[in-house]
């Protein structure tokens, strides 16, 4: 008989401190209008998408090793069609975009890249890295097109070009490093 008066007290017990704790009153930190979700622009997040992609892909130097003896050096890879088509859309924006009002779109689209120059300069020091040598490569990046624009209003109309052409000039850099080269690989600490 004394048992069922501490279970109903321990499952009381039990159900207050459940109800206190987590996202209820007294439970972690206040934080206001801050707690509630404020809705984002899909625009703006494929912009903040966009920007760390072009970062973490084709923003940074890579810093290779020395450049052997007996042969020339020859360039990294030669740009991809994603890094052709982000520039070709900087240097070419399309404007408009509302439906049935103006529209460009962009089709049958075809890249030629030529490699126009690939040279080493003189080894220097640079900060942070030490001596090395700046590897130039540059690329000429013709891209062949078929522009559609669309116009709704206020005369409804369709202008069609099918011999569209922009060049894009696409600089691939990166440094060797030179001499007895340590990369910390072996250092005991």
């Amino acid at each position: 008989m004394r048992r069922q008066p501490k279970t109903l007290a321990m499952c009381v017990i039990g159900g207050l401190l459940s109800v206190s704790v987590g996202c209820m009153n007294g439970g972690g930190p206040f934080l206001g209008f801050a707690a509630y979700p404020i809705p984002v622009s899909p625009m703006l997040q494929q912009k903040a998408e966009d920007k760390a992609w072009e970062h973490e892909r084709y923003e940074r130097v890579p810093i290779l090793g020395p450049v052997t003896s007996g042969g020339p050096p020859v360039a990294l890879d030669p740009p991809s069609d994603d890094e052709v088509i982000r520039v070709f859309h900087r240097s070419h924006p399309v404007h408009g975009g509302v439906p049935f009002l103006h529209e460009v779109n962009h089709d049958n689209v075809r890249i030629v890249t030529d490699l126009i120059a690939d040279y080493v300069d003189p080894p220097r020091v640079y900060p942070l890295i030490g001596p090395a040598q700046l590897h130039h490569a540059q690329y000429k990046c013709t891209v062949y097109f078929t522009e559609t624009k669309r116009v709704g209003w206020p005369v409804p109309h369709t202008i069609k070009d099918e011999d569209g052409q922009e060049v894009v000039y696409i600089d691939h850099n990166h440094l060797h490093m030179v001499g007895n080269v340590d990369t910390g690989a072996n250092a005991n600490f």
